[in-house]
């Protein structure tokens, strides 16, 4: 009986360790969430940490400072004023010198700098996408911005007026919900730069009927 008891015992010792080990690493989940969570939300934001970085990824393979960043005049030709990155068309650049019936019958004239642009439709210029409240995009909900880009509605707003080329966003409202967001979430990020955007001006042949 005595050997059986002894028996027992050595066969338990195993068991009771492998049960202890099980115990110490499933003791904390909270400290194996935390450690995941970095990883999953680094795949969630399209392999960056935050939806900030996605978004800033996304708007500088967009070249939208192409257009809405006024440019400073080189050797090397125009860059972008990086103190004034995505403020659009500067609110104190003269009105495009040029032959408009010419341009808006025939033919397509853009500013030096890529910020303003003159087509059939008019005179158009580049908006202040800045975080700035009043100028720029500071007070827009998420919902107005994807709707502005999948609708193509000045300030996402289902009665205003469509936006006008050469802004691309019959492309971008095939980015996902998440892309948009993301964008989103970027440009609310950004330094707020106070910039009066000019109103696009009609076609000449509109202003005369």
């Amino acid at each position: 009986m005595k050997k059986l008891s002894v028996i027992m015992l050595l066969a338990l010792v195993p068991a009771i360790f492998l049960f202890s080990k099980c115990d110490t690493s499933s003791g904390k989940p909270e400290e194996a969430s935390a450690e995941a969570t970095p990883a999953a939300a680094a795949v969630y934001y399209g392999g960056y940490n935050s939806p900030e970085e996605w978004g800033k990824h996304i708007v500088t393979v967009a070249d939208c400072a192409n257009c809405h960043s006024p440019k400073k005049m080189t050797a090397s030709g125009p860059v972008e004023d990086e103190s004034l990155a995505l403020s659009g068309h500067p609110a104190a650049m003269p009105f495009p010198d040029i032959h408009r019936k010419d341009m808006e019958t025939n033919h397509l004239a853009y500013t030096q700098d890529l910020t303003a642009w003159v087509g059939p439709w008019g005179v158009s210029f580049a908006a202040n996408i800045t975080s700035d409240s009043t100028t720029g995009i500071g007070t827009w909900t998420e919902e107005q911005f994807m709707n502005c880009l999948r609708k193509g509605k000045y300030m996402g707003l289902d009665k205003a007026r469509n936006l006008l080329p050469p802004m691309p966003w019959q492309a971008f409202s095939q980015m996902t919900d998440d892309e948009l967001k993301a964008v989103f979430a970027y440009l609310k990020s950004t330094k707020p730069i106070h910039n009066v955007v000019p109103q696009p001006v009609p076609p000449l042949l509109a202003q005369k009927q």
